[in-house]
């Protein structure tokens, strides 16, 4: 009992710092704004319509959150399912984050919903079983709750139950094949959403692999974010680290970007399919082909050269600038497939007010605090002790045989 109001509480710190002033100001601003907005609707704090229902709470919050937080079931794929244990030390941090994404995309879906009320309807009174919406919306939720269970084992750890511990040890495989199945369906549904409005998404975004784009650039997604996140979380919280850590952070941030490169070629060339697919090659030299060629060249090929050439010459930093872009590319894609493509005939075009802006940068920020509390309360950068259980696919099926 002492550990966990210990937890809620917390150690008295240092509480004013630049960073918690700022963020702390941000918050506070934020949460007056999703006040009003609860009071008043939609209208009194954003600037959506009749005609653009969606904006940036949906392509930042839901569409970016979504495949920013995919790092989680990359790295339980990597080490549970193929077996690469030498990344284990990456996947706790690689859960919470994608646990905490996960969080925070459902709150922005909510504040984003007309009627939040009534979103547990979907899951107590299903109609359309049929539904892109309804199938992503279920996965969200099903995922949420696998995220959470493949993270409780910090729990038991911090608070000493061996007992439980083991037992979830040996859930570790079902939990990742879980992950991988719900996120694989998620992830392109939200891709096959916008197969639903051909005439709405400009050509050269607009295509039948629309689901499989977002499926693979999740991919790549994770992988940036996780050498993105380890690189700061590992310089930020380096005394939260265990004695007895022994792994070498620059060799599984290389390992990681070679991953990251081959999935981002292949990125590449599906994304010149779909535009031969189209035979959309004469809108290239329209103001949004020129946009469209800034997003392919400039966050796909790009990144893909950098990553090359940062393993080649084992230049780590070279690498987390990299992975960084990429990140920022994603949120780009995402944003331009969303609201700068979609509805591209409308006069005048959505823009974003400063308060959705506002709100978005404060859910950001509330998944920073509470990223930074739970890391320094409970062992996450490192496990003070070795996995148990089952953890790997060939494992599994060896003893299943």
């Amino acid at each position: 009992m002492k550990k966990i109001i210990r937890l809620l509480i917390g150690e008295p710190k240092k509480l004013f710092t630049p960073f918690n002033l700022i963020s702390g100001l941000i918050v506070l601003v934020g949460l007056v704004l999703i006040g009003i907005r609860l009071a008043k609707g939609l209208g009194a704090v954003t600037n959506l319509s009749q005609t653009t229902p969606w904006g940036l709470w949906i392509g930042f919050d839901v569409m970016s959150g979504v495949a920013l937080a995919a790092g989680g079931y990359t790295l339980a794929t990597t080490v549970h399912i193929f077996g690469l244990k030498k990344y284990e030390p990456l996947v706790r941090p690689a859960i919470l984050t994608g646990f905490l994404g996960y969080v925070f995309v459902v709150l922005g879906l909510i504040l984003d919903l007309g009627r939040p009320w009534r979103m547990p309807f979907i899951m107590i009174f299903p109609r359309g079983v049929t539904s892109v919406l309804f199938e992503v919306g279920m996965c969200v939720a099903a995922y949420l709750t696998v995220q959470l269970l493949e993270f409780v084992p910090a729990f038991w750890e911090w608070l000493q139950w061996d007992g439980l511990r083991k037992f979830w040890g040996k859930l570790v495989i079902w939990l990742s094949i879980l992950a991988v199945v719900l996120s694989t369906l998620h992830q392109s549904s939200l891709g096959s959403l916008f197969l639903l409005a051909p005439t709405k998404l400009f050509p050269l975004w607009y295509s039948p692999y629309l689901p499989l784009f977002f499926f693979v650039s999740s991919i790549a997604a994770g992988l940036s974010m996780v050498i993105v996140e380890s690189s700061i979380s590992h310089r930020l919280f380096s005394y939260r680290l265990s004695p007895s850590s022994h792994f070498d952070l620059d060799d599984l941030t290389l390992g990681l970007a070679k991953g990251a490169a081959v999935v981002l070629y292949v990125y590449f060339f599906l994304k010149l399919i779909g535009v031969a697919e189209q035979g959309s090659w004469k809108l290239l030299l329209t103001p949004y082909g020129y946009l469209f060629l800034a997003e392919v060249l400039g966050f796909v090929a790009l990144p893909c050269v950098l990553y090359t050439i940062g393993v080649r010459s084992r230049n780590v930093k070279l690498v987390r600038f990299t992975g960084a872009w990429t990140v920022i590319g994603i949120i780009f894609n995402r944003l331009n497939i969303s609201i700068i493509a979609f509805n591209w005939q409308l006069h005048p075009h959505y823009y974003p007010s400063w308060m959705e802006i506002t709100v978005s940068v404060t859910l950001v920020t509330m998944g920073i605090w509470l990223f930074r509390w739970l890391v320094n309360r409970l062992p996450v950068l490192s496990q003070e002790k070795p996995q148990v259980g089952t953890n790997t696919f060939k494992e599994f099926m060896a003893e299943s045989v």
